[in-house]
């Protein structure tokens, strides 16, 4: 029998509507070039806490499923990519949202914050489908 820990996840995944509306407006309200300091801010902040959203679920299922251990953030991606946790349409999006966490969190003094990223338009469809997904898989799984 999985321990899957519902709870935790779920309030990950609860996060999904309040990142997606952040990324939503950043989009909508991105001026040009030179948006001002507390949009490109906010976009770090929305990018930072989507990666943490997905590589904690991902690790989450990996410890409830007793799937193989990870090595590193993207290797949590390619394990629930693996056991068919979500589509191969998400597959590289993902991977490039986790492939962020290193410079967001490690090299933020050297970001270039004056440009919208391009997957912050798409975090809401992303996010969305990452969290349809891992609620389809965990009942597939426990049926």
């Amino acid at each position: 029998m999985y321990y899957v820990n519902h709870e935790q996840i779920g309030e990950r995944l609860n996060m999904i509507p309040v990142l997606s509306e952040a990324a939503e407006r950043l989009a909508a309200e991105w001026e040009g070039d030179r948006p001002d300091l507390i949009r490109m801010l906010a976009q770090e902040r929305v990018l930072h806490l989507s990666v943490e959203l997905v590589t904690d679920v991902g690790s989450l299922l990996i410890d409830g499923f007793l799937m193989r251990d990870a090595s590193s953030y993207e290797d949590i991606v390619d394990i629930v990519y693996g056991e068919g946790v979500f589509a191969k349409e998400l597959y590289e999006p993902l991977q490039q949202l986790v492939r962020l966490r290193k410079p967001l969190v490690q090299e933020y003094a050297r970001a270039e914050r004056d440009k919208l990223h391009p997957l912050t338009a798409r975090l809401p469809e992303l996010l969305t489908e990452f969290g349809e997904s891992v609620r389809r898989f965990i009942e597939k799984e426990l049926a």
